[in-house]
């Protein structure tokens, strides 16, 4: 069975059944699904997660084999993502997700302090890129904790390769940056989408930074799925020594 697509590169058809096809099915659930907000629709253990199935998968997936003592996390939102990472690490039996968010709404930190995994959760309010508080949350992480760090507050492509600059350093050999909605930089042209994405996204910061980092490399193996957020964006620290 083949499909043909129409862009604005012109047409093409390619068997479904291909890798080549299973890549262009998943690009265009990607567009379909950012176009309908899919990613809105998921709870985590009652809070919404703004995340698509696939993503929360992996991520689960990921803490599992890497067990971080300490998840960084920048873009709190609802607060979801934080509860996954805090209900990973209680069966894990260790560890504590930091959450950083410009502004965390009252209803949304009420809700995060009052779930039964809060006792995981620590959250500050402020700018993931202002120093003071990356000083804060260094001081907040042991010598010989392990760290894993997650980025999902701006997207903008300054703000995402100020944090990857940023936060780097922090995270554990063998561990992982996730840089979240790479995505934006393929979904630019959906109705819904912004035009300035296409210039102005994640994808380019994460380019950018893996050029002058070669400590760090992406591993495709957390995006095998095909559908998903951060394209490019699970990152692994390299061991150095």
């Amino acid at each position: 069975m083949k499909i043909k697509i129409t862009g604005q590169k012109g047409s093409k058809e390619v068997d479904i059944y291909s890798k080549e096809g299973y890549e262009l099915i998943s690009e265009l659930c990607l567009k379909t699904a950012c176009q309908h907000r899919i990613m809105y629709e998921p709870t985590w253990l009652g809070i919404p997660i703004i995340q698509f199935p696939n993503d929360i998968v992996m991520m689960q997936e990921l803490i599992w084999k890497v067990r971080p003592d300490i998840i960084i996390e920048t873009g709190v939102a609802h607060g979801g993502s934080a509860i996954l990472y805090a209900s990973i690490l209680e069966l894990i039996g260790k560890g504590k997700v930091i959450g950083i968010d410009i502004e965390i709404r009252k209803y949304n930190r009420l809700a995060i302090n009052s779930h039964p995994l809060s006792k995981r959760i620590h959250l500050i309010e402020g700018s993931s890129i202002d120093t003071n508080i990356v000083e804060r949350v260094k001081s907040m992480i042991k010598k010989d904790e392990r760290v894993l760090a997650t980025f999902d507050s701006n997207h903008s492509y300054q703000h995402v390769l100020s944090e990857m600059e940023l936060y780097s350093a922090l995270v554990s050999d063998d561990s992982y940056m996730v840089v979240m909605d790479g995505a934006q930089g393929l979904v630019w042209d959906i109705p819904d989408g912004k035009k300035e994405w296409k210039d102005d996204n994640p994808l380019i910061a994460i380019k950018e930074f893996l050029k002058c980092h070669p400590e760090w490399e992406e591993d495709s193996y957390y995006t095998r799925l095909g559908v998903t957020s951060s394209p490019k964006g699970f990152l692994k620290r390299v061991n150095e020594s």
